[in-house]
């Protein structure tokens, strides 16, 4: 059987920026897969396989997941730190129950977004505007590139908010964050949130935007006065996480 690998961040360094197919023989898990793959790469390069993620048809998947022909394999490292109306042809949105998540490459109207989260209902409504500063740990910012793979971080964040909803019990939730060039002084992530009670629009504010940081696919690259990287994300949750143990053992 053959499945077709995508990777993402880091890892496109590693294997190259286009999808690529792989062979397999049938009944292969996840784990033969990247035990593939590492025999493969480069010493370094394999290593980076160890603290991944990897979805198989836009879901998140562990290491015993077994394959099927045709099946689609992101290769994700771990994330940057992810009614909304983006604008432009390319641009994903979803709106349902009160719920409202967008990718978008223009600009993020913050004051549009969040006049249309406001109702007579809210007590509250609390908002976090991430911009792009024009340093990081010393060297200076000229900008930053965002890149998501799109469908699964749709569906990531619409699961966030509707969770978030329910957990806290609020009214509205929009997330909608910025993809492509940004410019320093520009948002990357806005997430606003309406509640009856200024505690849960706290508190769900800062969840969501802490939570999407760890498992929404997007991933951020950053341009300095003397290189580029891609920035180092934080480690995936256990739930998501393929460690080298558990696919070496499931392998």
């Amino acid at each position: 059987m053959r499945v077709q690998i995508i990777p993402f961040g880091v890892l496109k360094d590693c294997l190259g920026p286009a999808p690529a197919s792989v062979e397999l023989p049938e009944g292969a898990s996840v784990a033969v897969l990247l035990e593939r793959l590492r025999a493969a790469l480069p010493s370094a390069a394999a290593a980076i396989l160890g603290s991944i993620a990897v979805s198989v048809n836009a879901e998140y998947a562990r290491a015993a997941h077994v394959l099927r022909d045709g099946d689609e394999v992101g290769l994700l490292p771990p994330v940057s730190g992810g009614a909304a109306r983006p604008a432009g042809p390319s641009d994903g949105s979803c709106d349902q129950k009160n719920v409202a998540v967008a990718l978008t490459h223009e600009r993020i109207d913050a004051e549009k977004i969040v006049a249309e989260a406001k109702s007579g209902e809210d007590g509250a409504v609390v908002i976090f505007d991430g911009i792009v500063r024009n340093h990081t740990r010393g060297r200076r910012t000229l900008h930053l590139d965002y890149e998501a793979y799109e469908e699964m971080a749709l569906r990531q964040m619409r699961e966030l908010a509707l969770k978030a909803r329910e957990r806290f019990a609020l009214r509205q939730v929009t997330i909608v964050h910025r993809l492509g060039r940004i410019e320093i002084g520009e948002t990357s992530v806005l997430i606003v949130v309406a509640s009856a009670h200024r505690s849960a629009a706290f508190d769900a504010c800062r969840w969501v935007i802490d939570t999407l940081k760890q498992t929404v696919p997007i991933w951020k690259k950053e341009t300095f006065a003397d290189g580029a990287v891609w920035t180092p994300g934080e480690p995936f949750p256990k739930e998501i996480a393929i460690e080298s143990a558990e696919a070496a053992h499931e392998g």
